[in-house]
């Protein structure tokens, strides 16, 4: 150890004792004065200051009283207490800190009338029971006094028969009341009930049992859902002769339009099911207004906006729009555009889609993936050619797969795919005339041909534009050097 350390320690030592050799010194003249002046050293204001300076034999018997106080023996400290009490008979007020112990006292007896402020809060707070019940805090009060002047040696003021026979009659009373409003809440809830059986006809196969273990694919509910949707198709269909009270406009403009949100359409990655509502909202805000030809080009990439929002995860920007229409609107007209589109159509946008019918379809074909692509081209031909304007999505989706499992040599339209797609081949037959019309016409709209002429689609438009061209004059088109422009 270092050679410094010792001096330091004896140098506090021998300060500390000379501190407490003065302080004897003090406390002996002061005891010596009280003496001779025949004062009572207690009545004194300083001597509880210097009293509380205790020796080491004084602090180690109030280190085993504190210990005993905190394991609940109480016999010694009662003792003390009554000792110093006997010392300041008749005094009113200060106890030493070495007759009263610094612990929480549990005292056995009430007896004496002169009670110190730290003793009564202690008693109070001791005997205070934790009761829940209802009353009022007075009468509480009183039962504490009379169980304190009447009972001795309880840890409670209150034995268990005085408080309990009024706390079980509420409680016993309580549960009734609670299932009886549990019932009540339980007969106003309502639960769904199950769907009923679906019976299928003769021939066809049910293929929603195989996805019932899967919750994302609700099988139970499916039949429903389709249901609901072809009963939402008669809100969302367009007039289709609303070119007539267009000043500005033709067919042929909107096929351009329709042409270029194609290019869009490819150049942002957007879902089909994107595409197909821009055009419901062009068609349906068409009308019910008069458009200008420079302000058609605004209702376009405005209504790619609105329908980016609501069917992608995350839809392009407002600048990324006006960016693609070449600068040719500010944002601000787009948003007011979007303002007026939505107010004309009520904010609905409920509209039962092609592509949802299309993959209801492709089920009952068992998924086929070139068949579906196909199909797929198909119905975008109605986004295109007007003359589609006056079916339902689920008609036109039905036709697509009928000409594409037709072209693929995919066997016949049986029972499960008229049953699922919920048309037969009769209904479907007018519209199947107008895609191979269109078909194998020459090709007007060019973004929508380069598109699926790509690997990625199979090259589902040069290969249908192939069958189209070999079997047209099987089922009575003519002219088909004619495009489509000059037969409108």
């Amino acid at each position: 150890m270092p050679g410094g350390r010792p001096t330091t320690r004896q140098r506090l030592v021998s300060n500390e004792n000379d501190e407490n050799s003065g302080s004897t010194r003090v406390t002996r003249a002061t005891r010596a004065k009280a003496a001779a002046l025949n004062v009572d050293e207690l009545s004194l204001p300083s001597k509880a200051a210097l009293q509380s300076k205790k020796s080491t034999v004084n602090a180690n018997a109030q280190a085993g009283q504190r210990r005993r106080a905190a394991l609940g023996d109480v016999s010694n400290v009662t003792k003390v207490d009554v000792d110093a009490k006997k010392v300041v008979a008749g005094k009113t007020g200060l106890v030493s800190k070495a007759a009263q112990p610094s612990g929480i006292q549990k005292k056995t007896t009430t007896t004496s009338t002169t009670r110190t402020a730290l003793g009564s809060k202690e008693i109070n707070k001791k005997v205070e029971p934790k009761r829940s019940g209802s009353g009022s805090g007075a009468i509480g009060a009183v039962q504490k006094r009379k169980v304190l002047a009447s009972t001795s040696n309880t840890k409670e003021g209150v034995t268990p028969e005085e408080g309990e026979p009024r706390r079980k009659k509420v409680h016993t009373a309580e549960p009734e009341k609670r299932s009886s409003k549990s019932e009540e809440i339980a007969s106003n809830v309502f639960v769904p009930e199950a769907p009923s059986a679906v019976e299928f006809p003769p021939g066809v196969r049910d293929l929603d049992s195989e996805d019932l273990e899967d919750p994302l694919m609700v099988a139970e509910y499916a039949n429903e859902i389709f249901e609901y949707l072809r009963d939402l198709e008669c809100n969302s269909v367009p007039n289709p002769e609303y070119m007539s009270h267009q000043d500005d406009l033709e067919w042929k403009t909107r096929g351009i339009l329709i042409d270029w949100l194609i290019e869009v359409h490819t150049r942002f990655h957007l879902l089909p099911e994107t595409l197909f509502l821009a055009v419901n909202v062009i068609d349906r805000f068409l009308s019910e207004k008069v458009v200008q030809l420079d302000r058609l080009q605004l209702v376009g990439i405005t209504a790619m906006f609105i329908a980016s929002k609501y069917e992608e995860v995350l839809s392009p920007h407002v600048a990324n729009f006006r960016h693609v229409a070449d600068d040719g609107f500010t944002e601000s007209e787009i948003l007011s555009a979007e303002r007026f589109i939505l107010n004309t159509l009520s904010y609905d946008l409920s509209y039962p889609n092609p592509m949802n019918f299309l993959r209801r379809i492709s089920k009952a074909d068992n998924y086929d993936i070139q068949t579906r692509t196909v199909g797929k081209y198909l119905t975008e031909i109605s986004l295109l050619d007007h003359r589609f304007m006056a079916y339902r999505s689920s008609h036109v989706a039905a036709a697509a797969m009928y000409l594409a499992r037709l072209i693929l040599d995919r066997g016949d339209w049986d029972e499960t795919l008229s049953y699922y797609a919920g048309y037969t081949e009769e209904d479907i037959e007018p519209v199947f005339q107008l895609m191979v019309d269109y078909l194998a016409r020459p090709v007007v709209h060019e973004a929508f041909f380069k598109k699926y002429a790509s690997k990625k689609f199979l090259k589902a438009s040069i290969l249908t534009r192939h069958w189209a061209k070999k079997n047209a004059h099987i089922y009575g088109i003519a002219d088909t050097h004619l495009s489509l422009d000059q037969i409108s």
